[in-house]
């Protein structure tokens, strides 16, 4: 690698993890260079690339969801650890005393009141009996205090240790008789809309330490749907998606043994996943955006409606595909309305060869929600390097926030990417495409982190939904808020979303 000294073991390391000079040196140089802001040029609200979903309309792309016999998957990203989860509880656990001041004080001291409210619903979280009836917290609870005690018993390995848990797999729900995880929900919803002639397909992506938990909690779940055979398989981001950190110099950052760093490359590097599995439409949906039951039938009702959305263009496309084949003269014309019409792009067609290159391509529906403050990705017009618009969901940390242009840009934005895309893989011939085609590498991200009290610099690669699929044909389609129920923060599941009414 250029302009950089490699010892021989750090040419071993790079060797065990499959990667490459070519990416380590390109990793190195994005570093350097910094990674390209995203040029937004108006935000996607409705009718302005986004589609309201009219009643008539729904109704119409669930039927033509139900009568189709497509093979179906969905693909959950469930490889994040509960401890985000549980922050302010370790805070907590580190720096209260119940001997020398109350809860109250300490909320008051540290501004972390979603504590109070912890605290005060405490008994209709779901683990609540659990935790209560553990031997730690009976044999703690006199010496340490009800939280203190509390706390150690849910988080602490010589309990319960949900503190270490993958997320999927802390309990979500109580319904009295039973206690469900939100990996137990995502079967569930499989049952309701992701079914084909009674079996149901799943995928997870976990951490490879999690995996015999989730099997045994999966083998545990099969035995209460009698009515449904379920095909579960589970990958493992790949360490070959792995990124190399860099210090503030952009010099590799190196771990006290003087071993190169590399940090998992982001939710980006499940396009490889996503890439190996076979269906003919593929649910996306994060592990944690889940509900109870009262509001499942909403929620699948829409997934359908997404689902039969992608059904119906997806007969144009392919029709019109096959015309442009059979080199028919009207057939360009029919894909420059499909372009401008359903994608939203105005590239004027001249020829044959164009046409199908910018028709036979993969195609996602994402599901977009009314904005109400959620941190996170949005709709946008974006322009690329050569001057033409698309739409994009584009994260905060893509933004140049210090241009007032794009201030202005953002604060117009009405809608928010809750991460419920239907996605079709398959081309108009039936044969997979290689969805590493599509990749824009250009859109990563750079973020500050640190290692052993040290500051460094970390990449992530393309978003699953953001630069990994941005040269997919893309149509928006605004869905209700009950859709997107996502658990960051433990408090969030005492919101409706995730109270069961028993």
């Amino acid at each position: 690698m250029k302009d950089m000294s490699w010892s021989n073991e750090d040419f071993l390391q790079i060797e065990a993890k499959g990667i490459n000079e070519e990416q380590l040196e390109l990793q190195l140089k994005q570093f350097v260079e910094g990674i390209p802001f995203e040029n937004l040029i108006a935000p996607a609200t409705i009718d302005n690339g986004i589609v309201r979903l009219e009643e008539n309309r729904k109704k119409n792309w669930i039927e033509k969801f139900e009568n189709s016999s497509v093979k179906k998957l969905k693909f959950v990203p469930a490889s994040g650890a509960a401890t985000r989860m549980f922050k302010n509880l370790f805070l907590f656990l580190e720096q209260f005393n119940h001997d020398e001041e109350s809860l109250e004080d300490f909320v008051k001291r540290t501004d972390k009141k979603e504590l109070r409210k912890f605290f005060q619903q405490v008994k209709n979280l779901p683990f609540y009996e659990e935790v209560i009836n553990s031997q730690y917290f009976k044999n703690n609870l006199t010496s340490e205090g009800f939280e203190t005690a509390f706390l150690k018993a849910l988080l602490s390995e010589e309990s319960l240790g949900y503190g270490n848990y993958p997320k999927g797999l802390i309990p979500f729900h109580n319904y009295k008789e039973e206690i469900l995880t939100a990996f137990e929900m995502h079967f569930l919803e499989a049952v309701n809309y992701a079914k084909a002639k009674d079996v149901a397909q799943l995928h997870f992506t976990v951490s490879e330490k999690h995996i015999e938990k989730f099997k045994r909690t999966q083998s545990q779940i099969e035995k209460k749907y009698k009515d449904t055979s379920f095909v579960v398989d589970y990958s493992f981001q790949l360490a070959t998606t792995d990124t190399l950190a860099v210090d503030n110099h952009n010099q590799p950052f190196r771990e006290k043994n003087g071993e190169l760093l590399f940090r998992p490359g982001g939710h980006g590097a499940l396009i490889e996943n996503l890439n190996n599995v076979d269906a003919d439409i593929i649910f996306i949906k994060n592990i944690d955006n889940v509900c109870v039951h009262e509001f499942l039938n909403e929620i699948v009702d829409y997934k359908k409606a997404l689902g039969g959305s992608l059904l119906e263009i997806q007969e144009k496309v392919f029709e019109t595909l096959e015309n442009l084949d059979k080199e028919k003269p009207e057939a360009i014309n029919e894909a420059q309305k499909l372009l401008s019409h359903c994608f939203h792009q105005t590239t004027k067609i001249e020829n044959f060869t164009e046409a199908k290159a910018l028709l036979n391509k993969p195609i996602r529906v994402c599901g977009m929600v009314k904005n109400e403050g959620a941190p996170g990705g949005g709709p946008f017009w974006v322009k690329d390097i050569e001057g033409k618009a698309s739409l994009q969901i584009v994260e905060s940390a893509q933004i140049d926030m210090s241009k007032k242009d794009q201030q202005e840009i953002v604060s117009k934005s009405s809608h928010f990417n809750p991460v419920d895309l239907v996605c079709g893989v398959k081309n108009y011939k039936g044969e997979k495409f290689n969805l590493l085609d599509f990749v824009d590498p250009a859109k990563g991200f750079i973020s500050e982190k640190s290692k052993n009290g040290k500051t460094l610099k970390a990449l992530e690669l393309p978003g699953l939904w953001n630069g990994a699929m941005a040269n997919w044909n893309t149509i928006f389609i605004e869905v209700p808020l009950v859709t997107f129920n996502p658990v960051k923060s433990v408090v969030d599941l005492l919101k409706p979303s995730h109270q069961p009414n028993t």
